[in-house]
């Protein structure tokens, strides 16, 4: 393995840092790296690695929440590896801390030019290191807690369009690296002018919001993704889920709203709510889009309505 994982551990006790953060340090001489292991473990789950292109792919595959990265290593120094890490817009977001013996004063400068947020010089003073850490963890959760706010529908909490649109081309081009499918799940609230209308708009907010849970708990991978769309629409976001798996979610989808049994009084298409779904997939690739994912899905979802509505459509 080309890595090293210690298993969380017990947040200091003198201020707690949220749950699951993770550092991942980088340093060709395996004593040196556990040594930093070792001051800063207390603090989150801690990875390892020792070769710039190992860091890299545990940068990808984990999404750490900051790394301390040494300067002079073979092949791929600690700059290269900073400076493929800032150009991946998977991992351009990640902090990070060069750790380094060299002193010279134009390479704390090139460091910060690549986009660094602090250097550290060896020989470290361990409660000095660990301070830093702790500091730069904080700084990164309160980015987290930002983001989720200015992602977040207001109404339902679940992630709004402008969201869904950057996480759709990020899961697509990563997708297309992998050679893995995405779908496209598209839900609207059949007849939802008439609700509002008969119930009023406090009672027609309370349903969005109602409907949005339900929707959330027929969703069981981690990386599947609820947005709101727009209006009484939302849309389901599926990597690494082909069409018969997205069409089975879909199904879950209206299952778990039927179980939830809105009364609707002015549909004329019975006593309780209903949605209409379009289904769309594809093997993301040079020679297709998301916006054309996207399109497909729109259009099964109005295929969908135009058939009579409370039914889901995937093909056409």
């Amino acid at each position: 393995m080309p890595y090293s994982a210690f298993p969380p551990t017990l947040p200091n006790p003198l201020q707690p840092l949220p749950a699951g953060q993770k550092v991942l340090v980088v340093d060709d001489v395996p004593d040196n790296a556990a040594i930093i292991c070792q001051v800063i473990k207390d603090l989150c789950s801690v990875l390892m690695a020792h070769t710039g292109e190992d860091a890299l792919t545990l940068a990808r595959q984990y999404l750490p929440d900051l790394i301390l990265l040494d300067i002079r290593m073979p092949e791929m120094d600690g700059f290269e590896v900073c400076r493929r890490l800032k150009a991946d817009l998977e991992t351009a977001h990640i902090p990070v801390i060069f750790l380094t013996a060299l002193t010279e004063p134009h390479c704390e400068e090139l460091g910060l030019n690549l986009g660094a947020v602090d250097f550290v010089t060896k020989p470290f003073r361990p409660p000095v290191l660990k301070a830093r850490v702790r500091t730069h963890l904080e700084i990164a959760q309160q980015r987290k807690m930002l983001q989720l706010l200015s992602h977040s529908d207001g109404l339902t909490g679940t992630a709004n369009r402008r969201f869904f649109g950057a996480q759709l081309e990020r899961e697509f081009m990563r997708l297309q690296r992998l050679g893995e499918p995405l779908s496209l799940v598209m839900i609207d609230v059949d007849h939802f002018k008439a609700y509002n209308d008969h119930y009023g708009h406090l009672v027609g907010d309370e349903c969005l919001s109602q409907l949005s849970q339900a929707i959330q708990g027929a969703l069981h991978r981690p990386g599947d993704l609820l947005a709101r769309y727009g209006g009484e629409e939302f849309v389901c976001l599926l990597p690494h889920t082909a069409l018969d798996g997205a069409v089975l979610v879909a199904q879950g989808i209206v299952d778990a709203l039927r179980a939830l049994d809105l009364p609707h009084a002015a549909s004329p298409l019975g006593h309780a709510l209903t949605v209409s779904l379009g289904v769309a997939s594809m093997a993301p690739s040079p020679d297709n889009s998301a916006d054309q994912l996207l399109a497909d899905a729109d259009r099964r979802l109005y295929l969908a309505k135009n058939a009579g509505r409370d039914r889901i459509v995937w093909a056409g």
